[in-house]
């Protein structure tokens, strides 16, 4: 499995098409800790008159942080060594932060506006792509950022239903 990850991360590097470069760079360093998904939430928390999703972005964000660096720390593996086109990264590379908290924040997104889902999800995958096409990942990585984020993202939703990241109104209170 190792060897097709990273027979997979040299196809991937190999048959990079160049005019799309910009692209792909531009879209790691909008990634980089959620920044997108953060300015997506204040938008759209501000259009539907919903500033809690924004809480609950920033929740999905923070967590899905915490967790990839968590799990990098605890299975330090190395990154790819061919050409990256962004700064190479200092830390392990297992699972990929840019895919975590993309489809976290995606996932909380979907859920609070299912007109976006499918954006939302073109825009995590592309996100979590450009960590392949600019060289400082293999695919295992982006796929287990993936699942964790999406896992990340459901748990936030949940909570959400629950009330637990929910502004509690006055008419939501008990009397007495």
């Amino acid at each position: 499995m190792i060897r097709l990850d990273r027979h997979i991360e040299r196809w991937i590097v190999g048959h990079r098409a160049g005019w799309l470069n910009w692209l792909f760079v531009l879209l790691s360093h909008v990634g980089a800790y959620g920044a997108i998904w953060l300015a997506v939430a204040v938008v759209l928390g501000a259009l539907r008159r919903q500033p809690a999703l924004f809480v609950q972005v920033l929740a999905a964000d923070a967590s899905a942080e915490l967790l990839s660096g968590a799990l990098k720390w605890a299975i330090p593996r190395h990154r790819p060594r061919l050409h990256s086109l962004v700064p190479m990264p200092h830390g392990h590379s297992f699972p990929s932060g840019h895919a975590a908290t993309s489809f976290a924040c995606a996932t909380v997104i979907a859920g609070a506006a299912p007109r976006w889902r499918l954006a939302c999800y073109a825009l995590a995958a592309l996100i979590a792509f450009s960590r392949l096409y600019n060289g400082v990942h293999f695919p295992l990585d982006v796929i287990a950022g993936a699942a964790l984020g999406i896992a990340i993202g459901f748990a936030i939703r949940a909570l959400r239903r629950r009330g637990a990241l929910r502004r509690r109104s006055p008419q939501d209170s008990p009397a007495g």
